[in-house]
């Protein structure tokens, strides 16, 4: 973890280069360090993943309307603070993106961040 997960409509996909944006994404959470200095997310952990939309229906139906739904799962032990710290760089990094790409496209962005509750946790790695 953090695991970021980002829903959007595919009639960005002419304008937004993606791809670009999970990585601008993945070194935002790879920078970002709490107040006493510590690196809030492990880099090893990052996951970065974008899914378009082919069928969508946003506001009032127009067909140019789109949005880009931001959604971040942290484990537990985070502070308010931090996690609002978080939440502030994700939206800063998406809207440096979307700026520098001229978007024209009615848009809408949200970021929405999910602390987990203690859970089981396995991992596997070959080799």
């Amino acid at each position: 973890m953090p695991h970021l997960r980002i829903d959007y409509t595919a009639n960005l996909d002419p304008e937004i280069r993606m791809g670009d944006l999970c990585r601008a994404l993945a070194g935002a959470m790879a920078g970002l360090a709490d107040a006493s200095g510590k690196s809030v997310f492990p880099l090893a952990g990052t996951r970065v993943l974008a899914y378009p939309a082919p069928c969508h229906a946003v506001a009032d139906g127009h067909p140019d309307n789109a949005f880009i739904y931001l959604n971040l799962r942290v484990t537990p032990g985070r502070s308010d603070e931090t996690i609002d710290l978080a939440g502030a760089t994700l939206l800063a990094a998406v809207r440096a993106h979307i700026e520098g790409a001229g978007l024209l496209a009615p848009l809408a962005v949200t970021v929405h961040i999910d602390q987990l509750a203690a859970s089981y946790e396995g991992r596997y790695r070959p080799g």
